[in-house]
């Protein structure tokens, strides 16, 4: 896990466009609508952290989209600016699918969450790495 991409999802941005929240290291009191259960937000864009054309972004998230026809899920965004990836949230996803998920798609990681409590699953030749939040509504 390289320093500035820790840096950057501490820092950024998840959700859906009327709910966002960041990664906190403590509890938090307001509820996401959509975060009930267990939950995966996954994106397909900028393959380990490295930008892509954005023709091969979008051919990835179709690919994506093609994957979860049948699987529901809610359209999503990972970070702002000129970061913001389209990504999409999985309700009732596990933790072992959701890294095979972002695996498929070389992702240096996955959230994985549980209610408000979210693992940032970092994924590496080794398996994976989880550093444990929670998350706080953002007003982004």
């Amino acid at each position: 896990m390289k320093g500035e991409q820790r840096t950057a999802f501490l820092a950024a941005t998840y959700g859906t466009g009327s709910e966002r929240f960041q990664l906190v290291t403590h509890p938090c009191v307001a509820a996401l609508s959509w975060a009930a259960g267990t939950w995966v937000i996954v994106t397909a864009w900028n393959p380990g952290g490295q930008p892509q054309s954005e023709a091969d972004n979008r051919r990835a998230e179709q690919k994506l989209l093609a994957l979860l026809v049948s699987h529901p899920h809610l359209p999503a965004v990972n970070g702002e600016g000129e970061w913001a990836e389209p990504s999409v949230i999985l309700p009732g996803l596990g933790l072992r699918l959701a890294a095979d998920l972002a695996w498929r798609f070389g992702q240096a990681a996955v959230l994985f969450g549980v209610g408000q409590r979210v693992a940032l699953v970092w994924l590496n030749r080794d398996g994976v790495r989880l550093e444990r939040f929670w998350a706080q509504r953002s007003e982004h």
